[in-house]
C-alpha cells in the first residue's frame, strides 16, 4: 500500500470547480459538474468539492474527484454483466477542447442521456445512519420490521431494500415505503428496481469482502434508455454513496469507515452541523488529508491500484 501523503502539497492542486467553454453547463451538484454533449449525451465531471450534512465546504480535497470517478468506472465494468449502464464508448477527453483536457482527465464520465427514475435504490446489509435511528425508536427501517436487539455491527440475515426520494441539492433525501415506490414507478418497475439493486449489492458485497471491506449499505440510481430498459446511472459504489467498513475492525466489534468521517467528527466537535456557518469554515489540513486517505484506501483495496 502506498504511503499516505503527509501534506496537502503532496496531493497536488485541487479542482474545486470546472469551467468548460466548449460545452454548455447544465448543472452543478454538490460534487459533479454536468455538461451537455449534443442532444443525447452528458459529460459528468467529478470535482474535488467536499460536502457534509448537505452543505458544500469551502475547502476541497485534492484528488477526491479522480478517486470517485475511477472507483465508479471499476464498478460499472465489474457489474456490467448484471445490468446495462449509461457509459458511452467514447473517451471524455474527446468531446472537450484541447485546453480543457486537464480539467476532465481521469475525473469524468461521458454518458448516454437517460430518463432518470425519481428515486434512489438503497440497499442495506446492516442497520446504520437514518435506518439506525428509526430502528432504535420503532424497531423498523423504512417501515420494514426487523428482529429486536440488533447491534449496528451485526449483519442483517438478508439485505433489505429501502428506497428514498431523490432530493434537490441542499435538501435531504426522504425514505419511502415500497408501496410509495410502486405508486411512483408502477408495481412491475418497482419490483424490477428492487430485485436489480439487491442483486448488485450482493455481487459487490461478495467481491468487497475478499478485499477486506464490508459494504454496510449503498444507493443506486437507475434510468430508462430509449428502449425502456432499466439502466444503472450516476455514480456507483463509492465512498460518497456507500458505507465501506474495514472487515478486520468490524470482526472486533469496531466500525472504521472509509468515508468522510474525519470531517463529520471535526464538525460535530466544533458544534456545527450545517448551514452558511459550516460552509465558511476553514478546515484543518489534518481533516482534508484524513478524508483523502480514507477514499484512497477504499480505492486501493477495492480496485487494486492508485488513482
Amino acid at each position: 500500500m502506498n504511503a499516505a501523503p503527509s501534506t496537502l502539497a503532496e496531493l497536488g492542486p485541487a479542482v474545486a470547480t470546472t469551467a468548460l467553454h466548449s460545452l454548455p453547463l447544465i448543472a452543478r451538484g454538490k460534487v459533479r459538474d454536468l455538461y451537455a454533449v449534443g442532444a443525447d449525451r452528458l459529460l459528468m465531471v467529478a470535482s474535488d468539492r467536499l460536502s457534509a450534512f448537505d452543505v458544500v465546504m469551502k475547502a476541497p480535497v485534492p484528488g477526491k474527484g479522480r478517486l470517485l470517478t475511477q472507483m465508479a468506472l471499476f464498478w460499472f465494468d465489474r457489474l456490467g454483466p448484471l445490468v446495462p449502464n449509461h457509459l458511452s464508448a467514447d473517451a471524455p477527453e474527446s468531446v472537450v477542447a484541447a485546453d480543457e483536457v486537464a480539467q476532465v482527465a481521469g475525473r469524468s464520465m461521458l454518458v448516454r442521456r437517460l430518463q432518470p427514475l425519481p428515486c434512489e435504490a438503497v440497499v442495506r446489509g446492516f442497520v446504520a445512519g437514518s435506518g439506525w435511528k428509526e430502528y432504535q425508536q420503532r424497531g423498523t427501517v423504512c417501515g420494514i420490521a426487523l428482529p429486536p436487539g440488533l447491534a449496528m455491527t451485526q449483519p442483517l440475515a438478508a439485505p433489505i431494500f429501502t428506497p428514498a426520494t431523490k432530493a434537490a441539492v441542499g435538501d435531504h433525501d426522504e425514505n419511502i415505503s415500497f408501496a410509495q415506490l410502486e405508486a411512483l414507478l408502477g408495481a412491475a418497475r418497482a419490483a424490477e428496481v428492487r430485485a436489480t439493486a439487491i442483486r448488485l449489492f450482493q455481487a459487490a458485497s461478495a467481491y468487497a469482502l475478499t478485499r477486506g471491506i464490508v459494504i454496510a449499505d449503498t444507493k443506486f440510481e437507475f434510468g430508462l434508455d430509449e428502449a425502456g430498459r432499466l439502466t444503472l446511472m450516476d455514480e456507483v459504489l463509492t465512498p460518497d454513496s456507500s458505507r465501506f467498513w474495514l472487515a478486520d475492525e468490524l470482526a472486533q466489534g469496531r466500525i472504521v469507515a472509509l468515508d468522510k468521517q474525519p470531517l463529520r467528527d471535526w464538525l460535530s466537535a466544533s458544534g456545527v452541523t450545517g448551514g452558511a456557518e459550516q460552509a465558511a469554515l476553514d478546515l484543518p489540513d489534518s481533516v482534508i488529508l484524513g478524508v483523502h486517505e480514507r477514499y484512497a484506501t477504499a480505492y486501493r483495496r477495492l480496485c487494486g491500484a492508485a488513482a
